[in-house]
């Protein structure tokens, strides 16, 4: 197998349409290739500096999770530092886990800082959504995010050989209208649900209007850890 490093995106295009296969870590890829067999080229972004960047509003599929620090909202921050062992942590990619993961730790915290996927194929780089970016899996190049007042993530003790741990992100925006919002997003399973409501009402107005929604129809456990995060968050934010 052929790993070719591009240094730009114009090279990382070409590698694409010659049928390259990407590659982050491989801590997941790897295993595939062994059972099903190796490509004859694979990609890693690595060289890329688009996909590298690590900053305000911006984190680049390239990065490994153990560098992802204060630089990024605490949602997100705390959402990379869970995910496996810091062996792990240090080969595993950003684009790997949101895009070649079946667990995704990163998505509900990309979904409440309502991120945007700037993905590369054939034609070049473009920006989508995360329901597409999920769906379609595309080429991830980095995410971009509107940075949130306040956040919170939170993962439970994961049972071994167990179904995958609940996950509860939270984040409160500064309001583009009349009134802040808060978005939640909660993995329940592989799958994952998001809702977003005004959040200027305080607690049990915020939860009152989620117990209409399916998240609102989750097991008490997760309810109960969504009431704990939706109240401290919003503690925090009002003080």
């Amino acid at each position: 197998m052929l790993l070719r490093l591009p240094t730009s995106v114009s090279e990382a295009r070409q590698c694409l349409s010659e049928g390259a296969i990407p590659v982050g870590g491989a801590t997941l890829q790897w295993a595939v290739w062994q059972r099903d067999g190796f490509p004859r080229q694979a990609m890693s972004l690595r060289e890329v500096p688009q996909a590298n960047v690590l900053g305000a509003g911006e984190l680049g599929a390239a990065v490994l999770l153990h560098r992802v620090d204060e630089r990024v909202p605490e949602v997100l921050r705390r959402a990379a530092a869970g995910i496996g062992t810091g062996a792990v942590r240090r080969s595993a990619t950003v684009g790997g886990n949101i895009v070649g993961s079946t667990l995704r730790c990163l998505l509900p915290a990309a979904v409440v800082l309502d991120a945007r996927a700037v993905v590369l194929d054939t034609e070049g780089p473009y920006e989508t959504d995360l329901a597409e970016l999920t769906a379609k899996r595309p080429l991830l190049l980095s995410l971009r995010w509107r940075t949130p007042v306040a956040s919170a993530y939170r993962k439970l003790s994961e049972a071994p050989g167990g179904p995958p741990p609940l996950v509860v992100a939270t984040a409160v925006h500064a309001p583009t209208g009349l009134r802040p919002l808060l978005r939640i997003a909660v993995r329940d399973g592989y799958d994952v649900l998001a809702e977003s409501t005004e959040c200027d009402t305080g607690a049990e107005s915020v939860l009152d209007a989620l117990a209409g929604t399916a998240i609102g129809a989750l097991p008490a456990e997760a309810r109960e850890v969504v009431r704990e995060q939706v109240t401290e968050l919003l503690a925090r934010t009002a003080s």
